[in-house]
């Protein structure tokens, strides 16, 4: 099985995450940015809230040359951000299948997570959360490994009608 993590980083707690989940699977990576950088936390967090697809630039491999793509995004008001909205919108028809992975300051994970599955019109495989501070403190380590043992073993299978949540809180 071949997996690819996507991800989208405003801070650098998001491309920790993203770093880390790559270096212990081996897996690919492409980073998504903006092609207008600079242009505040207020302009993102409306493009949030309004639901808008910012211009971005990827780097990385196709995502249709892999079997699953993880997708690792923060949450900004409850919402998806508006960066890796558009890259699920672009690339909807070229993953095979997702898993989606949110940091958040408190919540909204979840919406973020059924957000991509709307735009994809299937839900992702697997899900789960993490808290901002889990990610800046070290104590993501554990669960992002279950997480990641949980996307290894779709491997071939077809992906489940409900998506499987791995929730911050049931660690």
């Amino acid at each position: 099985m071949s997996t690819l993590v996507v991800s989208y980083s405003f801070t650098g707690t998001v491309r920790h995450l993203a770093s880390t989940l790559c270096a212990d699977m081996g897996w690919a990576s492409g980073e998504i940015s903006e092609t207008r950088p600079g242009r505040g936390t207020w302009r993102c967090m409306v493009d949030s809230l309004l639901h808008r697809r910012p211009a971005i630039k990827y780097s990385g491999p196709d995502p249709s040359r892999f079997d699953t793509v993880v997708l690792v995004a923060p949450v900004w008001i409850y919402r998806l951000c508006g960066p890796m909205r558009t890259f699920v919108f672009e690339n909807k028809d070229r993953m095979r299948q997702t898993a989606f992975v949110s940091v958040m300051g408190q919540s909204g994970g979840m919406n973020a997570a059924q957000e991509v599955a709307n735009v994809l019109g299937r839900p992702p495989a697997i899900t789960t959360t993490f808290l901002a501070r889990e990610v800046n403190d070290g104590t993501f380590a554990g669960r992002l490994h279950g997480f990641a043992k949980a996307v290894q073993a779709l491997d071939g299978q077809t992906p489940p009608l409900r998506q499987k949540e791995l929730s911050p809180v049931a660690s």
